[in-house]
């Protein structure tokens, strides 16, 4: 059996590309006005199981826009040409399954799902109906994350990336009473941002996670993590979310030292390096304006974006890892995360079709570290 996960060719479209957004939350209203800020892309429409949501919505964008209950049918509705998918994570399996049975790429928020497993599945179902899911790492879409990077390549080998994240927000509502608070809402970011910087993926973790006497949180809101990466470097996330004065970057605040030198960046600035480089890197836009940006030119080219679906889940893979190791009071290998998830998929998954692409991959990092073309 062969699949295609992206044309080569990439899609026949003329004009602005027309998304309706699925989710009329806080999220799904920033990728509203992050589309209709980007000439190449229309905002058609928005889609929530909740009408007054759509319609509360549609007005703060102060003008008409069509609205539904089901995403599918309003995306055929609007001629939509894809979705960008801001449910909550729960909605994020069933909502894109859907979308790419009806042909419809789509851009997902963070995380690709719930759970690995689902992850998994999804990264099947891509490949099985050929069209591209997207998963949005907003923060990976930074300038000064890019000249960071462009600065690592002349300190040679790479000993260890470390990263500061203390911030005091306070949300509210569902994050106050979640059990992991900063490993399963915000660290994911860190984590995946790591990846990006050291181009390798995690092999395992020891984490440790506690919440502080004062904080507001009904979960564990503060954590360190120790990731041993491939080829030997290690990944460090020290971080709170109760942590009151002189607050890092929501980015956090990043310390990588090499073989020849040494480079920091606070998460807002130019990144510094000693001995000092000058390497210039290209500006991949800012937070979800970029990854819409890539997401468009990737359905326009064919070109393999950086959030593909296969790539992304072992960001969220991270994250179970150290939930597990916490709670366990061990370290994780990160392919018992994977493996785990792999039989659960096997063993959850209802669409024989989907399955059969699971049943066929060699293993799952084999099917994970598939190509954007399959023969």
């Amino acid at each position: 059996m062969s699949f295609r996960v992206l044309s080569e060719q990439g899609l026949d479209i003329e004009g602005p590309l027309r998304l309706v957004v699925v989710g009329a939350g806080g999220m799904g209203r920033a990728w509203m006005h992050t589309i209709e800020a980007d000439p190449e892309t229309e905002l058609v429409g928005v889609a929530d199981l909740y009408p007054a949501a759509t319609e509360a919505a549609a007005a703060d964008l102060g003008r008409d826009l069509a609205t539904g209950t089901d995403a599918v049918e309003l995306a055929q509705r609007t001629g939509a040409h894809a979705l960008v998918n801001a449910t909550i994570p729960e909605a994020h399996h069933p909502v894109t399954i859907a979308a790419l049975r009806a042909g419809l790429p789509v851009l997902g928020e963070k995380p690709v799902a719930a759970t690995v497993a689902e992850g998994i599945a999804l990264a099947a179902a891509a490949e099985l109906h050929g069209h591209l899911f997207m998963v949005s790492q907003s923060r990976r879409y930074n300038r000064g994350l890019f000249q960071a990077k462009a600065q690592l390549a002349s300190l040679g080998r790479i000993g260890t990336v470390a990263v500061d994240f203390f911030k005091t927000p306070r949300f509210g509502g569902f994050r106050d009473e979640m059990a992991s608070p900063l490993l399963l809402d915000m660290a994911i970011h860190q984590f995946d941002m790591a990846r990006f910087l050291l181009d390798a993926d995690p092999v395992a973790v020891v984490c440790d996670e506690y919440n502080p006497p004062w904080s507001w949180y009904a979960g564990n809101a503060a954590a360190a993590a120790a990731f041993e990466m491939e080829g030997g470097a290690r990944f460090t996330f020290n971080g709170s979310w109760c942590s009151p004065g002189l607050e890092t970057s929501w980015n956090g605040a990043w310390r990588v030292s090499a073989e020849h030198g040494t480079a920091v960046w606070d998460g807002d600035n130019d990144p510094e390096s000693d001995p000092e480089s000058k390497a210039a890197a290209e500006d991949p836009g800012d937070g979800i304006a970029g990854s819409l940006r890539e997401f468009t030119a990737a359905l326009r080219t064919g070109r393999e974006p950086m959030g593909r679906v296969h790539a992304n889940v072992l960001s969220l893979a991270m994250v179970e890892a150290a939930v597990r190791s916490a709670a366990e009071g061990r370290r994780v290998a990160i392919d018992e995360i994977l493996d785990g998830s792999f039989d659960t998929a096997l063993a959850t998954t209802s669409d024989a079709d989907i399955l059969a692409v699971l049943q066929g991959w060699p293993s799952v990092r084999g099917g994970l570290n598939r190509g954007s073309r399959i023969d």
